[in-house]
């Protein structure tokens, strides 16, 4: 696009450099600052403040049920991928000699849950996501679990979750996505997953602190986490303890204490700014981008680890090479800010990204590019 779709000047991006690390961290919203003084406020006005954060919890609850397609009650919020998926995990009656199944390249917050558990140790089976064959060939009816991301940190590959949802199925095995790194551009559709879960800070232009945890409830009706807190159980002001705790019917048992409200109130800001383009305009956006930035680096002979098909990437394209920190590095002078990690480059679009960013892009790779 030639254009951007946002207006940069509603972010804090510095003039003249080419934001492009949306993969690890998009640029903050201007608008977040009164989302910020308004929690600030709430914080500071007693108990009508606190009905005001439960409010806005609500609200962000019902913007992402919204934009889901799933109940309000199908969504909780949790601190991060990794502690929603860590409470999932532990809720499980695992038995010895069950297993899980992920990608080799698969993102630690789904895996390290998993492969720190002892009692027993649950065995990591692996097979490419893209695979839907290999990953038949692995699970058994001893595989407990299936997990993914929807779309790969490492190369940008998006991945046919109704695939791996037939996969899953053959055993009687959950299926947990991640749509981390598509949240956001991508339509998400959680109910293909028994559990999902999604960081905020991302394309959905939120912070640290909230991310998305979704309960397929009409899938696992019975499921409870094997950990609660006050927040997470019926008749908090006084419980009875003696007669046993009750958990809250919806999602929002993933949230034993309290939300982080400060970031709850941003994540609704941001979902209100996201709102005002229609469906399909951010990801029609910057796949324009991705193509061309796809075509540019073939041109000039530089090989890409994300597949070139729209329908099987996001909004990323990555480059592996040995020097990628340095090389990631040196583009910072030339005002292309991207992401490093695992021996690769991560080149991620967003609204506010358009052609000029992919001529600043390749004007520094030609500058700093050594074969």
């Amino acid at each position: 696009m030639t254009h951007p779709l946002f207006d940069p000047a509603d972010f804090r991006i510095p003039a003249g450099i080419a934001h492009v690390c949306a993969g690890g961290e998009t640029a903050f919203l201007h608008r977040h600052d009164a989302a910020m003084s308004r929690y600030a406020a709430d914080k500071s006005n007693g108990i009508q403040g606190r009905h005001a954060q439960d409010a806005e919890v609500l609200r962000a609850r019902s913007q992402l049920a919204a934009n889901w397609g799933v109940d309000r009650g199908d969504i909780g919020l949790v601190a991060n991928v990794a502690e929603g998926m860590s409470m999932l995990v532990e809720s499980i009656d695992w038995k010895p000699g069950d297993t899980i199944v992920v990608d080799p390249d698969e993102y630690p917050s789904l895996v390290a849950p998993v492969a720190l558990q002892r009692h027993p140790h649950i065995g990591i089976r692996y097979a490419r996501a893209g695979d839907a064959a290999a990953l038949a060939k692995v699970v058994d009816a001893r595989t407990r679990m299936l997990a993914v991301s929807q779309v790969s940190y490492l190369t940008g590959e998006r991945y046919d979750l109704a695939a791996m949802r037939q996969v899953a199925d053959s055993v009687g095995a959950l299926l947990v996505v991640d749509h981390t790194q598509a949240a956001g551009y991508l339509p998400i559709d959680p109910r293909l997953a028994d559990f999902a879960f999604a960081a905020t800070y991302k394309w959905l232009l939120g912070m640290t602190g909230t991310a998305v945890a979704y309960w397929n409830r009409a899938r696992q009706p019975d499921w409870a986490p094997s950990t609660a807190g006050w927040n997470s159980i019926e008749g908090l002001g006084a419980p009875d303890y003696a007669a046993g705790l009750q958990l809250v019917p919806d999602a929002m048992r993933f949230a034993r204490g309290n939300p982080a409200h400060a970031s709850v109130y941003v994540l609704a800001s941001a979902l209100d700014y996201l709102g005002h383009y229609p469906e399909g305009a951010v990801l029609a956006h910057v796949q324009s981008l991705t193509a061309a930035l796809h075509a540019r680096l073939a041109e000039a002979g530089i090989a890409s680890t994300t597949p070139a098909d729209a329908a099987r990437h996001g909004a990323s394209v990555c480059i592996a090479l040995p020097g990628a920190a340095a090389l990631t590095e040196a583009l910072v002078r030339h005002g292309v800010w991207a992401w490093n990690g695992r021996g690769r480059i991560r080149f991620s679009f967003h609204g506010y990204n358009a052609m000029a960013d992919v001529d600043r892009i390749m004007a520094a790779l030609r500058a700093e590019w050594r074969p």
